[in-house]
């Protein structure tokens, strides 16, 4: 049975301050479910249809609860969800070692909620499987970050922190998207670093500048004014990946 007070939490959880105060967050849809059933991530409760509990009945100390696909509607933050829907604890904000061969993103102020699940799932196609975040990016715990991920958020880690403070200590190269940089298509990433994508209107913010040992740029053949930073941030792990060959 679904209690009054159930719905109340579940749907309490769409609002950030009260996913930080319960340090839960909610997955929305059939294929996220899976994913996160799957993962690492602790699940606390599951609310499924018959039919999704039939092909997909959880093991462990979950509370699990069959609804009817009527019941999913409005509990979520899409209203299309009709198979299952769970709630997960957030894992702890801290940061990770990076190898000197590994790759990282960086995110400085990313505020549109899209954009870094975008991001994130790109992330996850090109196997890059960290993300270093500012303060004020947007929630990776946010329902339409978790939903624009496509299930690529239990595979990629994202850490919180002040990006000047973080970049001033770092050993490897640190890649920064600008209008003046190098030519993406011609840079030689090596075999790690970290890429820093800056602001969907505004750029790297001017005090990261000087931490920054490799301006790169998408050249623009048009006349856009700009690219969405998921497209760039697309582009930019493209040619991280892309064999190099001698010119």
């Amino acid at each position: 049975m679904l209690s009054k007070a159930k719905i109340k939490f579940v749907k309490s959880l769409q609002i950030k301050k009260y996913r930080k105060q319960e340090q839960c967050f909610l997955v929305e849809g059939a294929k996220s479910v899976r994913e996160l059933l799957a993962s690492d991530f602790e699940v606390t409760l599951l609310l499924g249809t018959e039919e999704f509990l039939s092909s997909h009945r959880p093991t462990g100390r979950m509370e699990v609860i069959e609804v009817k696909p009527s019941e999913l509607e409005g509990l979520g933050e899409f209203q299309t969800n009709d198979a299952a829907l769970a709630v997960a604890r957030q894992k702890p904000n801290q940061p990770f070692p990076l190898a000197a061969n590994e790759f990282a993103l960086v995110l400085d102020d990313l505020r549109d909620p899209g954009n870094l699940g975008t991001i994130i799932r790109t992330a996850d196609w090109y196997g890059i499987a960290k993300i270093i975040a500012s303060e004020e990016t947007a929630d990776v715990y946010a329902p339409k970050v978790i939903s624009a991920t496509m299930g690529s958020f239990t595979r990629v880690s994202v850490f919180y922190t002040d990006l000047a403070t973080y970049l001033k200590d770092t050993a490897h190269r640190v890649f920064g998207t600008y209008l003046d940089g190098k030519d993406v298509h011609t840079v030689d990433f090596g075999a790690g670093g970290l890429i820093v994508i800056g602001n969907e209107s505004k750029g790297i913010a001017p005090p990261l500048e000087r931490y920054i040992t490799d301006k790169i740029t998408i050249p623009r053949f048009g006349l856009a004014e700009s690219l969405n930073a998921g497209i760039a941030t697309a582009v930019v792990c493209d040619n991280v990946r892309r064999p190099r060959v001698s010119r």
